[in-house]
């Protein structure tokens, strides 16, 4: 089978581009044919026989043409045209959607239906949703400015997101997005999906609230490999958070969790714009960016890991690889995090946000070896489909 991979970062970035070159990975070595379709990059590792990828665009820089910028969000042009070259040299059986909004658009998925209506074709077009895009013009249902987690735009429509400058706080980029929500949502483009892809049941359910999806979606978790033997990994006494240093990651709350419990030494792998506040902290040892072996023997060697997010994470791959690899975990209880923890049997939830429960929690974790001990045997019987697994069930979608 051959399958076109659809991404606008095509080099690693996130939670999504590590899930689409797995997912290729594990499709090529059972003899299926990959190509990826994206934005070019300097750091781009994955690509297309044509060569054909779209103009890099980055958001967040000022550096896109202003005059340009509210067309090209709404409907790429160049993406179109392009991805119809490589549908064109590649003839795909499957093309598999990822993250596509704003820099691609959905213009991608009207080439496809170009395509099959030119060559009397039926290119089956799947779709991975690793956020609320679909129905949340600025992804997270977190407002920037609050930081509250928010359901507006499923309940009172996506106008709201304009009204309470949803996107970088801006009002002229939440308009932007207003639009481009509205314009396809007119439209009912999103009925060109065959299938949505759900990480989550609670990102379906946020997504079936859109009636044209609602038809579509089905819950597939994600996949993870365990990449390291913890047979004989000792622990180490230490908490570890590992992630990106940012508001809506819960770092503030957590940095104020490590200063009332200074007794308990805390390490944090990872960066992001709330680096420097954590230098001010004396328990908490900062490590940079790990990846690889190092991050898993970092992860297998904690006493338990923090998973402290404040916006509505779909699948994190955190909680999963945490307890993959021995270590329980203590984690908000929003989103689609709570699906992959057993409370009180390979580790705990508590309210996000809330500082004195959190450090409540830590602490009498910390204290109670025998818990603690019985989280931990539990964890080494979790299990999460690997690569391998995912692929056989992704096969029936996809066929």
């Amino acid at each position: 089978m051959k399958v076109l991979i659809v991404n606008k970062f095509l080099y690693p970035n996130g939670g999504s581009e590590t899930y689409i070159f797995k997912l290729g990975e594990e499709l090529e070595k059972q003899g299926h044919e990959v190509q990826y379709f994206g934005m070019e990059h300097e750091g781009r590792i994955v690509g297309n026989h044509a060569q054909c990828y779209t103009g890099n665009m980055d958001f967040h820089t000022g550096k896109l043409q202003k005059l340009l910028y509210p067309f090209k969000i709404i409907y790429s042009r160049e993406a179109a045209r392009k991805m119809c070259i490589v549908l064109e040299d590649m003839q795909p059986d499957v093309v598999h959607l990822n993250n596509f909004n704003f820099q691609l658009t959905p213009s991608v998925i009207y080439a496809v239906r170009k395509y099959n209506k030119r060559y009397g074709k039926k290119v089956r077009l799947i779709y991975t949703a690793h956020d609320s895009q679909l129905v949340c013009p600025n992804h997270l249902m977190q407002n920037p400015i609050t930081h509250d987690c928010c359901d507006a735009c499923l309940t009172k429509g996506v106008g709201q997101c304009a009204k309470r400058r949803c996107i970088h706080g801006s009002r002229a980029k939440s308009l932007i997005g207003t639009v481009e929500a509205k314009l396809y949502k007119a439209l009912k483009t999103y009925r060109l999906i065959d299938v949505v892809i759900c990480p989550s049941r609670f990102l379906k359910e946020k997504l079936d609230t859109d009636p044209v999806l609602r038809q579509r979606t089905v819950v597939l978790h994600n996949f993870v490999d365990k990449q390291l033997d913890i047979t004989n990994v000792e622990k180490q006494d230490y908490v570890l958070y590992f992630g990106r240093y940012s508001e809506e990651k819960g770092i503030r709350t957590l940095a104020e969790v490590c200063k009332k419990l200074p007794n308990i030494s805390f390490h944090f792998a990872g960066s992001g714009p709330l680096e420097e506040e954590l230098h001010q902290i004396a328990n908490i040892k900062l490590l940079g960016f790990l990846s690889g072996e190092t991050l898993m023997k970092e992860i297998a060697q904690a006493r338990f890991v923090v998973f402290p997010s404040e916006c509505y994470e779909n699948c994190p791959f955190t909680v999963m690889e945490a307890q993959l690899y021995g270590t329980p975990v203590i984690a908000s209880d929003i989103g689609g995090t709570p699906e992959l923890l057993e409370e009180n049997q390979t580790g705990e939830l508590f309210e996000s946000g809330n500082v004195e429960i959190l450090a409540k929690k830590i602490e009498n974790l910390w204290q109670d070896k025998e818990r603690l001990a019985r989280y931990t045997g539990n964890c080494r019987n979790v299990h999460f489909d690997n690569a391998e697994q995912y692929v056989d069930k992704i096969m029936k979608l996809y066929q």
